[in-house]
């Protein structure tokens, strides 16, 4: 090569040697391989992508779907597979990966078998058991977040919060969430939560492998969780991602976003519900205010009916009264009362014995009895001869009687 002069070649030309290199190969155009699954994607069309990897190493594989097709199985992160196929380079990327042909499962892989084997354990010790769930609260006034500083997980989580529920107040314990450090510090973290006044604590991260998650499938994690005594929620990976820290909080969500739309209500939709409730509430008072006011008519009615009888009663009594002669005018009553007293007096005159006597007549009596009668009287009889101004006494010397 002229090194003063040296001859430049394109970057797809370097990856097309590559590729050329390793396909000329006999041991890379013809490998059995036997790896672990993570990283897993299926396309639409039907290719799988994915990483195989072992204690030390991983590699990135494809297999399209037209010996995918031919799978007795469906993959998954964790599985323990044995594949054959080729290593070549992809020249868009300049990346060399293993194309698969075929591909069996041998067994599964050591993650999900202790993975399964420390949810047993956990189970058994009753650390899901719904009767240790604890109900999270509707309207949270503080809520704590256990997840890494940075990354979609905190925004989302910080995002839905403040645009559903901007009365709540939100505490970020940053921790690592991935690594071998990641799980002492997720449990220091839920610790140092309790220490706040919190309501709610949400712990988890965004998706990833089975690896990448591994953290939130420690047994001390899980016992922190457990042993929390503020209400968590469990927001690891994708909807598809499950974690011992799912099992084991009390409520798990699929996703940090969802965790958040979980932890707190929709400021709109109780706006809206509180609204209605007002609506229904004056409704209500409405109608017993209504149902009072009838009831009160009804009184009122009631009463001035009964008032107005008892008046039309006294009013009869009045007039009654009113026409009794000790409430007439006292001249009239003396006028009448004077005139009936002469025509007593007159009728008493005609009646009264003086007045005939005032004419001429007399009136015998004998022992103070009036002689109606000569045959009443004998002879030697003392009478008494009345007149209007006196009377004289006698005796009878002779009885005539006429025939």
């Amino acid at each position: 090569m002229d090194s003063v002069n040296p001859k430049y070649y394109s970057v797809t030309q370097y990856n097309k040697a590559i590729k050329k290199f390793l396909d000329d190969k006999p041991e890379l155009s013809d490998v059995h391989m036997e790896g672990e699954i993570s990283n897993f994607k299926g396309h639409t069309r039907g290719h799988l992508y994915f990483t195989l990897k072992d204690e030390e190493s991983r590699m990135s594989a494809v297999m399209f779907q037209g010996n995918a097709s031919y799978l007795n199985f469906e993959p998954k992160d964790g599985d323990k597979v044995l594949v054959d196929g080729k290593i070549s380079c992809y020249t868009a990327t300049g990346s060399y990966q293993v194309y698969v042909e075929s591909m069996v499962l041998s067994g599964n892989g050591d993650l999900l078998q202790k993975l399964e084997e420390l949810k047993a354990k956990l189970s058994k010790e009753g650390l899901f058991d719904d009767a240790h769930k604890k109900a999270i609260p509707k309207y949270p006034k503080r809520i704590g977040i256990v997840t890494a500083s940075t990354g979609a997980a905190i925004r989302d989580i910080l995002t839905t919060i403040k645009r559903r529920y901007p009365l709540c107040e939100t505490i970020l314990f940053p921790s690592l969430v991935q690594g071998e450090l990641a799980k002492d510090d997720i449990v220091k973290q839920i610790k140092k939560a309790q220490e706040y006044d919190l309501d709610t604590l949400i712990v988890g991260r965004g998706g990833g492998s089975i690896e990448d998650l591994w953290a939130f499938n420690e047994e001390i994690v899980a016992r922190a969780i457990y042993e929390c005594p503020i209400p968590v929620i469990s927001a690891v990976g994708h909807e598809i991602d499950f974690t011992i820290a799912d099992f084991v909080a009390d409520m798990r969500a699929a996703t940090p976003t969802a965790a958040a739309e979980l932890a707190v209500p929709n400021i709109i939709e109780l706006a809206s519900e509180i609204k209605q409730k007002q609506i229904r509430l004056n409704k209500t008072i409405k109608n017993k205010l209504d149902f009072e006011n009838q009831k009160l008519d009804g009184f009122i009615n009631d009463s001035t009916n009964v008032i107005k009888h008892k008046l039309k009663n006294a009013i009869s009594m009045f007039n009654q009264i009113k026409q009794n002669h000790i409430l007439n005018n006292p001249k009239d009553i003396f006028i009448k009362q004077n005139n009936s007293l002469e025509l007593l007096i007159n009728k008493l005159e005609l009646l009264n014995p003086l007045s005939v006597l005032k004419k001429g007549y007399q009136v015998t009596e004998k022992n103070n009895k009036v002689i109606t009668s000569v045959k009443e009287l004998n002879k030697d009889d003392d009478i008494s001869i009345r007149f209007t101004d006196g009377f004289v006494k006698s005796k009878v010397s002779e009885v005539e009687i006429n025939e």
